[in-house]
């Protein structure tokens, strides 16, 4: 395998009329999604674009995405995708950071892509629905159908980790990288064939929707029904109408469409299997999906240094609900003490990654690099829990422990308990600082709609459910939580007000 890009052209050969890409009812073929990848190629080198040259997405779920992604690689350059919400100050960071030549920018998002491009020099181009809108960008470039030459430890992607400490560092992640990882979640997760339909609610611009959504459906010509940005309405729309048979999404994806009133009445009898990660399931979520409509979802775990998958509950396996599964074909996974040392089934350490999902580095940034790869192994910095079949459990990321008087305190196991009150629609745990324990226990609550239990319900009920250590003293309602692109609670960003 060289160019990731030489998926697409294949399937074209294979399914030239199969449906790529729906929106709004509205579909491109794989060979319309060639021709145009192969227009948006010829005109980047026309422009001035090298082998090698970054090029930014700032653009939501639509077909210019795929078009100018895989246009952008059959030139062989590397795509850069941002999150559409960035401000001119963190454009600015990525632009500079990554040196992007050109950015393709969605028309809401243009004003602050410009102003963020003023230090770098970064051409910003508007566009629309199928590309660069008339006259934003050279338009007589000579089709490249055939993919630039690239190796398979080449750069393909830079994507920008989150930066929970410190400025988001971009994980450079390789051509094989992305189509081994997509090519495992075609052949042993999710089992896709060119008759799936794939719910593409996921933001592209997210290494989860990229690759176990676009990229696996291009690998096994399977069509993907894009929604711009995630409406559990829409998305229970596109599931009933479209025939959707696969989905992928975070817990409060799933969580939403199971609260939704418009659920009651989908039809969801094609929807098969479906796919869980970014953060940890609820019981009560899974369970009450999976009863609700009649299909099984699948967690998983993995980051952006991992293009993403390392591991996954397999559809042939036996499921544990509540673990994140077993490691995947081509990666290893174990649990390291603080001093790096293995430790054994049962005991928590940090995971720790090795194999071809690997990224090849933090680009630019080798001192970085150095400190999360240690004699080929990727520290994730998840603490994780695994059985005696190889199953692993997350207990917590590291930095989220809470050390309540020398005694540890996992957030996910207080925010399990509390999801399974009645009136506890959202919750998270974090660390509120305490003069005597150094850290004590905090939960911010959204009730659901109708709720009648208080704050001092919700304390006194977990106080009897958990080891006394562990409830949460300090309680606070909030009307819902903050959440990242993907709608992954950010408990990072959740704070106790003041008093």
């Amino acid at each position: 395998m060289t160019n990731l890009a030489n998926n697409l052209v294949r399937t074209a050969q294979h399914h030239p009329d199969k449906a790529a890409i729906t929106l709004e009812g509205q579909s491109l073929s794989y060979a319309a999604l060639l021709v145009l990848a192969s227009k948006a190629a010829g005109n980047l080198r026309k422009a001035g674009l090298q082998t090698g040259d970054r090029v930014a997405l700032i653009l939501p779920n639509v077909p210019a995405y795929p078009i100018l992604f895989f246009g952008t690689l059959l030139a062989g350059g590397i795509v850069v995708p941002m999150n559409p919400l960035l401000k001119a100050g963190e454009i600015d960071y990525y632009f500079t950071d990554s040196g992007a030549k050109f950015a393709f920018v969605w028309p809401d998002f243009v004003a602050e892509a410009e102003a963020g491009a003023q230090n770098q020099g970064t051409q910003v181009v508007e566009c629309g629905l199928m590309g660069p809108k008339p006259g934003a960008f050279v338009e007589d470039g000579r089709p490249i159908s055939v993919p630039e030459e690239r190796a398979d430890d080449d750069t393909c992607l830079i994507l920008y980790t989150s930066g929970t400490t410190g400025r988001p560092k971009g994980a450079e992640l390789t051509h094989a990288n992305i189509n081994l990882n997509a090519r495992r979640c075609v052949d042993d997760i999710l089992k896709v064939s060119p008759d799936d339909i794939i719910m593409g609610c996921l933001p592209l611009f997210h290494v989860f929707g990229l690759v176990v959504g676009l990229q696996a459906a291009v690998i096994a010509g399977a069509s993907l029904a894009l929604i711009p940005r995630f409406d559990p309405a829409k998305a229970i729309e596109v599931i009933g109408s479209q025939g959707v048979t696969i989905m992928q999404g975070v817990p409060t994806m799933y969580a939403a469409i199971l609260n939704h009133p418009a659920g009651d009445t989908l039809d969801a009898s094609h929807l098969r299997i479906c796919a869980s990660g970014g953060s940890a399931m609820p019981h009560e979520v899974q369970s009450g999906f999976e009863k609700k409509f009649g299909c099984i979802i699948l967690e998983g775990y993995g980051l952006s240094e991992t293009s993403p998958v390392a591991s996954f509950n397999l559809p042939d396996r036996e499921r544990k609900p509540g673990t994140i599964g077993l490691q995947i074909p081509g990666c290893e996974m174990r649990l390291e003490d603080p001093e790096g040392k293995v430790v054994g089934v049962g005991e928590v350490g940090e995971i720790a990654i090795r194999g071809d999902n690997v990224m090849k580095g933090y680009w630019g940034k080798p001192e970085a690099t150095a400190e999360a790869i240690r004699d080929g192994w990727f520290h994730t910095g998840d603490l994780a829990t695994v059985d005696d079949e190889g199953y692993y459990t997350i207990v917590d990321r590291k930095k989220d422990l809470i050390i309540r008087g020398g005694l540890n305190v996992y957030p996910r196991e207080v925010e399990e308990l509390l999801y399974t009150h009645p009136d506890v629609l959202e919750a998270a745990v974090v660390a509120v600082p305490d003069a005597f324990y150094g850290e004590e226990i905090g939960a911010a609550i959204a009730f659901r709609p109708g709720a009648t239990a208080t704050l001092e319900d919700v304390k006194a009920w977990s106080k009897e459910r958990i080891a006394a250590y562990k409830y949460p003293r300090h309680l606070w309602q909030v009307d819902e939580l903050p959440k990242g692109p993907t709608g992954k609670i950010l408990r990072r960003e959740v704070h106790k007000p003041d008093a």
